[in-house]
C-alpha cells in the first residue's frame, strides 16, 4: 500500500500490446445523485482508436478496447460503472464500501476476486486484457503482478492517475485532472462520447455548487487512534475542501495525506470535523473516540457535534468527488457556528 494513502486494517515502458487494451448522491448523503452517462452499444472494433499514454511513468500502447477488466479499488470500479462498463468486470477486488443507489444494480452481480489486493495468479487466472486500479501499490509481484510482467503476459495495466506516486503524481490534485482522468478512461475504453457526457454533467454539478462563505477551518479525519491519520493539502481531501468553502489546517502540508499530533489538532481547535466512514473505522468509532478523550474533548467542533461526514469510497478521487463537495455543502448547513 503507498505510504501516502490512508492506512486500512486487514479484513475477512514503450510497450505495444497487440489486440488487448487498458481498463448521488453519495449513500447516505443529502444530496441528488450525479448524473450517469448512457449506456449506448459498444464501439466496434473498427471505430477504436489506438491510445498510447504514459501512467504513472509506464508507457503503453492500447491497440483495442479492454473486454475482460479486473478493477481493484471502489474509484476505478465505479468509474467503469459510471461509463456503462459493468460487463466489461471480469473480476472485483479491494472494495471500499457500498456503491451508491444509482449504481446498485449492476453492482449487485459484481464478481468478487479477492478482499484485498488479488494475487498475480489469481488475476491472471480470469484471462484479463486489463487490470485497472484505484492504487499503484496494486501492481507488485506480491499483488497482481508487476506492470512490466503483466505486460509481457499479455495484460495491459492502468492506475488512476491522481493515485501516481512512482511517476506523475499531481502538484495539487483539482477537479481539471479529475475529469481528465475520466475522459482517458473514456479513451482507454472506446467510450470517449459517454466519458465527455458524464464529465460535462458533473462539471454543471460543480459550478451549481455554492461554497460555504463563513471561512471555517476544518480537519479531514480519515483514520488511526493514537496518531490520526489525516488528509493533507495536495490530494482529494484537499480538493473538496476547498470547493465546500472550507480551509484544511493540513493544507500546508505538502502530501495527499499525513500523521498530525492531536496536540497540533487541539492547538488549530478546527471548526468542523470531516469523519470518513468506513466499515473497518466508522464515523461514530472516531466520534466516540473523540469525545472520550480528555483533550479532544475540548475541541469547539466536539463539544458542539460539528461533524460532516463521508463514506470511505468517496474520500479519494474519482468519480464520486463532486458528489463528495455538494454533500460537505448540504450538510454545512445544518452546521450552526457563532
Amino acid at each position: 500500500m503507498s505510504r501516502s494513502t490512508p492506512p486500512r486494517p486487514a479484513r475477512s515502458a514503450g510497450i505495444a500490446i497487440g489486440g488487448i487494451a487498458l481498463l448521488a448522491l453519495l449513500a447516505g448523503c443529502a444530496t441528488a445523485p450525479s448524473a450517469a452517462a448512457p449506456t449506448p452499444p459498444p464501439a466496434s472494433a473498427s471505430a477504436y482508436r489506438p491510445v498510447t499514454l504514459t501512467n504513472c511513468g509506464y508507457r503503453q500502447r492500447i491497440e483495442a478496447a479492454p473486454q475482460r477488466v479486473v478493477a481493484i479499488k471502489s474509484t476505478s470500479i465505479e468509474l467503469m460503472l459510471a461509463l456503462g462498463l459493468r460487463d466489461r468486470i471480469v473480476g472485483t477486488a479491494f472494495q471500499d464500501g457500498p456503491v451508491p443507489a444509482r449504481w446498485k444494480a449492476d453492482a449487485a452481480t459484481l464478481p468478487r476476486l479477492a478482499e484485498q489486493f488479488p494475487s498475480e495468479e489469481a488475476t491472471l487466472g480470469l484471462k484479463p486484457d486489463l487490470v485497472y486500479s484505484g492504487w499503484e501499490s496494486a501492481f507488485t509481484p506480491q499483488s497482481a503482478g508487476a506492470r512490466s510482467e503483466l505486460t509481457s503476459l499479455g495484460v495491459a495495466s492502468y492506475v488512476q492517475p491522481a493515485a501516481c506516486r512512482s511517476a506523475g503524481q499531481p502538484g495539487k490534485l483539482t477537479f481539471t485532472n479529475v475529469f481528465a482522468e475520466i475522459r482517458e478512461a473514456g479513451r482507454i475504453f472506446g467510450v470517449a462520447d459517454r466519458a465527455g457526457r458524464l464529465v460535462a454533467a458533473q462539471e454543471k454539478q460543480l459550478a451549481a455548487v455554492k461554497p460555504d462563505t463563513r471561512k471555517l477551518t476544518a480537519l479531514w479525519y480519515s483514520s488511526g487512534d493514537q496518531t490520526p491519520y489525516v488528509g493533507a493539502g495536495i490530494g482529494a481531501p484537499q480538493m473538496v475542501l476547498e470547493a465546500a468553502g472550507l480551509t484544511n489546517i493540513a493544507g500546508s502540508v505538502k502530501q495527499t495525506w499525513t500523521t498530525l499530533g492531536w496536540e497540533s489538532i487541539v492547538a488549530d481547535d478546527p471548526d468542523v470535523i470531516v469523519l470518513v466512514d468506513a466499515d473497518w473505522n466508522t464515523a461514530q468509532a472516531k466520534i466516540d473516540a473523540l469525545e472520550k478523550n480528555p483533550a479532544t474533548a475540548q475541541l469547539g467542533a466536539v463539544k458542539n457535534r460539528r461533524y460532516l461526514t463521508l463514506p470511505f469510497p468517496a474520500s479519494e478521487a474519482g468519480v464520486r468527488s463532486v458528489d463528495a463537495v455538494r454533500s460537505l455543502t448540504a450538510q454545512l448547513k445544518e452546521i450552526r457556528t457563532p
